[in-house]
């Protein structure tokens, strides 16, 4: 194929699609992406509903991503960023635990909130500076890394389960420490933002890139071979390759072989509700610090991003781990709320709940990957590949992109 300009069918339009057709254009290939859905983004979506920016679950963007940073142009996302710590609401108070190398004027309240002791607050900073082990001789659960590093249980279990709840969606801390290291690092070198408008715009600024004609919409694909795609219509594709860039789920129904073991998946639902003031006036996140409960953590996302919201108007965003299906669980969590914001969160509105079974795949005790993926000709990527994360699915993109168009015959396609 030396030469000449590679067809390449892309299943898939999440950011990992989208990724490796731009890297694919780029070098001089002809993707065209086949999304059985309305519109770009795969879990990375967002919703307009009277006035507000509806993100599909609470999700954020670390600025300090390394592909992504340079896959994206950041200043166009007009990135809006979060304050570095959190409130805990513990024993009936919102407590506050900054990051007080960057916001030192926090440096008392911080080290006497009754969040871990002193040396936990100590075992943060020296974890903050301390170097990632690449060569470490084996994984662990990041409850184990955080035991062996020598916090306490007071904090592991008043913040960290809470924090890191809201980004594994769940507290049991199960995850592969090195995914616990690298986003420490990525919120330790950068910040926790939202796009302006929305997350969606990530997904849309790669998908602008991409030549007319080369996205096609609501196009459902039943089977692959290593050359050709059928479509649920009955429409069969030919290509130079082709690339499963789905999630796990519909890439083991199309490549069954190559999923050996059944696909689990955390789940997480995200109540969003309107209020005429903000419980907070500040750009921050909210944690429960507590086992009780169904609130993990809250924000209102319009003091982040006040696009997220129409003037004089606040969006907050709360996120119960799991998909519960009781009937009353908005008026639940209402409840909760009213324990740590008092009676005005009787005000209100709420504008909907999303239960989002498939939230995040399964992050297994393995070191973080960013080989290529393929079977019998196929090429597979997405964060079930690499990392459950922004960059983990832009990087499988990026290295897919990277072997189709570094491969010099039709055999190593």
């Amino acid at each position: 194929m030396a030469g000449e300009s590679k067809t390449v069918i892309l299943i898939g339009g999440g950011l990992a699609g989208l990724s490796c057709a731009v890297r694919l254009m780029e070098g001089g290939a002809r993707p065209l992406l086949l999304e059985a859905s309305d519109g770009v983004g795969g879990r990375v979506r967002t919703d307009q509903v009277g006035g507000f920016q509806l993100d599909r679950g609470f999700q954020v963007y670390l600025s300090a991503y390394p592909e992504a940073g340079r896959m994206l142009n950041l200043e166009a996302l007009n990135l809006q960023r979060f304050r570095a710590g959190a409130l805990v609401f513990k024993n009936g108070k919102l407590r506050r635990l900054m990051d007080v190398f960057r916001h030192p004027k926090y440096l008392l309240e911080s080290a006497l909130a009754p969040i871990g002791n002193l040396a936990d607050k100590l075992r943060v900073a020296k974890l903050r500076f301390q170097k990632p082990d690449e060569a470490a001789p084996q994984d662990k659960t990041t409850e184990e890394f955080l035991r062996d590093f020598g916090f306490s249980k007071g904090m592991i279990d008043g913040f960290f389960r809470a924090f890191y709840g809201g980004i594994f969606l769940e507290r049991d801390l199960r995850t592969s420490s090195r995914m616990f290291e690298f986003t420490f690092r990525m919120f330790t070198e950068g910040y926790a933002t939202l796009p302006a408008k929305g997350m969606q715009a990530i997904p849309d600024q790669l998908a602008s890139r991409l030549p007319p004609g080369s996205i096609r919409l609501n196009a459902p694909v039943r089977a692959v071979s290593d050359r050709s795609v059928i479509l649920e219509s009955g429409e069969m594709l030919t290509a130079d390759a082709v690339v499963i860039a789905t999630d796990a789920t519909t890439a083991a129904r199309l490549l069954p072989d190559f999923f050996p073991k059944k696909i689990a998946w955390r789940a997480v639902t995200a109540i969003y509700f309107s209020a005429q003031q903000s419980p907070m006036n500040e750009a921050i996140i909210a944690l429960n610090g507590s086992a009780q409960g169904q609130v993990n953590n809250v924000c209102v996302l319009s003091d982040v991003a006040p696009e997220y919201a129409p003037p004089r108007q606040s969006l907050i965003s709360v996120s119960v781990l799991g998909a519960p299906e009781e009937d009353d669980l908005e008026a639940t969590v209402l409840t909760e709320l009213e324990s740590w914001f008092g009676p005005q969160v009787r005000e209100w509105s709420h504008l909907r709940t999303d239960r989002i079974r498939h939230a995040l795949p399964e992050q297994p005790i393995t070191p973080l990957k960013t080989g290529v993926q393929r079977h019998h000709g196929v090429f597979v990527c997405g964060d079930h590949c690499t990392s459950a994360s922004i960059e983990g699915a832009i990087v499988s993109g990026i290295e897919t992109a990277r072997s189709i168009l570094t491969s010099t015959d039709a055999a190593e396609i």
